[in-house]
């Protein structure tokens, strides 16, 4: 039987919040200590450890048929590879950032500059589209460090927290882009791993809508029903249920996380009462 190769980092935190949303799918991957390739137990999945930055050249061979990555990488490097899915964690954002004493108002400030960066196609492709002429030296790690030594005017890498950037006294003066992990696929996929591929997918699809979502339970007096239904989105409509006690109903309904507190005070300010708030594990529409 034909097996789905999935790439993955092969440590850190996008390796484990790739498990994790493996594991949330429900396949089990026996994967041992240092081991560079592992079978799912209950899906055909094959998983391989590499690399992120390999991970792209990978997916154009067709070595692997899709591949947990941040989107930064494939701008980076994979820019023809397709995504098929973007997964809701492990954001970032390419940025520029400068020592903290100097000023910036535009893009147009880094003309004539020099720019230490790990992300060279990212950046010659950003000052093109802004018209700015500037010099690039290509470090592989520790790019912080590059205007203090006096390699560099200014530096474009990964930020997260932008903690790093306040201990190496620069601060963020412009985004370039903004990046979560993705289900990026090879465009040699074949058509048997394409339907595996597709069962996968609809799994994510399934979790990643009930992360962000949450389920609601409330009671409210009759006359504040109709109210209350205008408030709650819902799949559909809200359920509405007959209490024990007379006058009294019982609602329940799914709202985005996002909206979790405003929608909750508009539930109170409208006589809804006893109101549970519960996550979803999975939601299949």
């Amino acid at each position: 039987m034909s097996k789905l190769k999935i790439a993955i980092q092969k440590s850190g935190r996008l390796n484990e919040d790739s498990m994790k949303i493996l594991k949330d799918v429900g396949i089990a991957i026996d994967n041992g200590k240092d081991q560079l390739k592992a079978s799912a137990k209950n899906f055909p999945l094959e998983v391989f450890y590499l690399r992120n930055g390999d991970i792209p050249q990978y997916l154009i061979d067709g070595v692997v048929d899709v591949a947990i990555i941040g989107e930064n990488v494939l701008v980076e490097k994979g820019q023809d590879i397709t995504i098929t899915e973007k997964l809701g964690f492990s954001s970032c954002k390419v940025s520029v950032a400068i020592p903290k004493g100097k000023s910036y108002k535009s893009i147009k400030d880094l003309e004539g500059k020099r720019i230490a960066t790990s992300y060279p196609n990212t950046v010659n492709q950003f000052l093109k589209d802004n018209n700015v002429n500037a010099n690039l030296h290509i470090i592989n790690g520790s790019v912080e460090i590059a205007p203090n030594i006096g390699l560099a005017d200014a530096i474009v890498d990964i930020v997260s927290s932008g903690s790093t950037l306040f201990k190496n006294n620069l601060k963020e003066v412009d985004i370039i882009l903004k990046s979560e992990a993705v289900l990026a696929v090879s465009p040699q996929i074949s058509p048997e791993n394409q339907v595996i591929l597709n069962k996968l997918q609809f799994r994510l699809q399934s979790v990643l809508k009930a992360r962000n979502s949450r389920y609601v339970l409330l009671n409210a007096p009759n006359n504040k029903v109709d109210d209350i239904i205008n408030i709650l989105p819902g799949m559909k409509s809200p359920t509405v249920l007959p209490l024990a006690e007379e006058g009294w109903s019982s609602l329940h309904s799914v709202i985005n996380k996002n909206d979790f507190w405003e929608i909750i005070d508009e539930l109170k300010a409208n006589g809804a009462e006893g109101i549970l708030v519960c996550p979803i594990e999975n939601m299949v529409l």
